[in-house]
């Protein structure tokens, strides 16, 4: 995924006009990224609106939410239905 124009997103999202959190974003959505294909097995489209809107919007939660383990349920929803229609099956689950 472009994280390119999650970064503008993000920050069109909160209001910010300036770089000067760009790494500390960056470093979030590399994070949010990587939690979804490694540990979700969700194959990522970066075409898929829906998936680009999703890392948004979970990026800009875990930036506003540093201290905060309870994910919103309108985003809980959103990743079970990304879990459950783009999840990647392994060989070892297929034997």
């Amino acid at each position: 995924m472009s994280t390119d124009t999650i970064l503008e997103l993000i920050k069109a999202r909160e209001g910010i006009s300036s770089n000067v959190r760009d790494t500390y974003l960056l470093a979030i959505i590399d994070g949010v990224i990587q939690e979804l294909e490694n540990e979700k097995s969700i194959a990522l489209d970066e075409k898929d609106a829906n998936h680009l809107m999703f890392v948004v919007d979970y990026t800009s939660w875990r930036y506003n939410n540093r201290d905060s383990d309870d994910m919103p349920r309108h985003l809980q929803y959103r990743l079970h239905n990304l879990i459950i229609q783009y999840r990647e099956v392994t060989v070892d689950e297929l034997e």
